[in-house]
This record gives structure tokens, C-alpha cells and sequence, in this order.
């Protein structure tokens, strides 16, 4: 494992100040960022390195020519080198599979809920 810090290619996103030995860490580790990239809020933080992120959003329903609110629940994995809590706004970046219900990383963290 290499200590130097990686840029992982995309732009706005700031490197942690903080050093991990996760393998799945895009900055410290050998794991590559692909697909899309998203934003929600961290609801839970209970499993290990792992976050459950709530991403809500509008859908379009053409029979009645109105939108309704909806939301997903993302499970990602959370490197040691980025410290979130529960309310925090995050940014999640699509990778391959990690676990079977993860194939999400934590990148960065964009907001603290006050």
C-alpha cells in the first residue's frame, strides 16, 4: 500500500488530509471510480466502513401531469480516511462491486447538518 495520495480524476472533490491502509480507499487504495457520481445524506453509519445514503428526488407522472417526491437508499462504502456522521451530506461515486449490496464509495464530504 502506498501512503502518497491519488487524484482520482474528478474535478471539486477534495483529498482527505488523512492516511488509510483500506484497499477500497480511491485515494490510498487500488480500487478505480466509474459511472455515476451522486449526492444524498448519510442516514445511518451502524455497519462496518459501510454508510446507508438517502437520495431524494422528483419523478414525472405523465397521467397526471404532475411530479411526486421519491427516494432511494444507496448502502456505500465508507473509507477510514473520510469521517462522516449521521445528517452529513455526502458525494458517492460508482465503482465495481464491493459487497453484495455495495458498489458505491464515499468520496467526499460536502456538509454538516446543523
Amino acid at each position: 500500500m502506498s501512503n502518497t495520495v491519488k487524484n482520482i480524476g474528478i474535478p471539486g472533490v477534495t483529498a482527505p488530509t488523512k492516511e488509510c491502509e483500506d484497499a477500497n480507499c480511491p485515494y490510498h487504495g487500488n480500487i478505480k471510480l466509474r459511472g455515476r457520481i451522486l449526492s444524498g445524506v448519510v442516514i445511518s453509519t451502524k455497519m462496518n466502513s459501510t454508510v446507508v445514503v438517502q437520495r431524494d428526488f422528483t419523478f414525472y407522472i405523465k397521467k397526471y401531469q404532475r411530479y411526486e417526491r421519491r427516494s432511494s437508499k444507496i448502502a456505500a462504502h465508507l473509507p477510514k480516511c473520510i469521517e462522516v456522521e449521521v445528517g452529513d451530506t455526502v458525494k458517492i461515486a460508482e465503482s465495481k462491486k464491493i459487497s453484495k449490496t455495495v458498489n458505491f464509495i464515499v468520496i467526499d464530504k460536502v456538509s454538516e447538518e446543523k
